[in-house]
């Protein structure tokens, strides 16, 4: 695999380049809807649920905006990295070139407009005057891993959606419910033992959690959150290569 990204590391600069481009293709403010859109839905949330859920907890503006911003980091990488082999179907079936190439550089492209929005996340905690810990060094490893994490469930849902156009309405159902299910504006707390532990399941929601722990507290998480993260990371990518591999050489029949 390192070979051969060393071999087509010019084509994946630009096809990340080329999905950078064409997501604010057309449009006024270009590169800055990065930032301001999921800003506009921090914003709203902000006005239904501060007075409900946030009242009484400090730092609820950065606790609300690392949820937003990791969960649209989630659905974005894995929407797009879903749509990645149909979307790149013309490319396919006039060059022999190793496919998985299309979702890795929707996952990268991606990641870098990620990247990009923690800007507003800055902004935020400076405004409500939360100083930055030395712990913030261990995001890198949340970071990484939840990147390998939506790459092996895009190679799923990639090779899945070749077969079964269903899949786009199917996941779209699941990204709504998943939303609420991560305590994006509200907090573990109001819920009971038994429900608490089903949430710690939940893997999207353990890489918020892991970096509301490092941000807001200063606490780096247990060896048990590192290695349930990293668990979910492995199984999730093995499960993705084994369903591609599986299906690769069908994808040009079916495109």
């Amino acid at each position: 695999m390192i070979k051969t990204l060393k071999k087509y590391r010019y084509l994946l600069a630009r096809l990340v380049q080329r999905d950078f481009i064409q997501k604010y293709k057309k449009t006024s403010l270009g590169i800055i809807w990065s930032v301001l859109s999921p800003l506009c839905e921090f914003a709203v949330l902000m006005f239904i649920f501060k007075n409900m859920f946030g009242r009484d907890m400090p730092h609820f503006t950065v606790y609300m905006l690392i949820g937003v911003l990791s969960y649209s980091y989630y659905s974005n990488a894995t929407t797009s990295g879903m749509q990645s082999f149909l979307f790149n179907a013309g490319i396919m079936h006039k060059i022999k070139l190793p496919t998985w190439l299309f979702p890795l550089s929707k996952n990268i492209s991606a990641a870098i407009n990620f990247l990009i929005t923690c800007i507003i996340m800055v902004v935020f905690m400076f405004i409500d005057q939360l100083a930055p810990n030395l712990n913030m060094v261990w995001l890198l490893y949340p970071f990484v891993l939840f990147f390998f994490f939506n790459l092996g469930l895009s190679l799923i849902l990639a090779s899945l959606y070749v077969f079964f156009k269903d899949v786009q309405y199917l996941y779209h159902i699941f990204n709504k419910l998943l939303y609420f299910c991560c305590a994006i504006f509200w907090t573990p707390d109001r819920l009971s033992e038994e429900s608490q532990k089903l949430l710690m399941i939940n893997p999207v929601y353990g890489f918020i959690d892991y970096g509301r722990s490092v941000i807001l507290y200063g606490e780096v998480p247990s060896m048990e959150a590192h290695l349930i993260l990293l668990g979910y990371t492995v199984l999730v990518m093995l499960l993705g290569v084994v369903i591609y591999r599986c299906n690769r050489n069908k994808f040009i029949f079916y495109l």
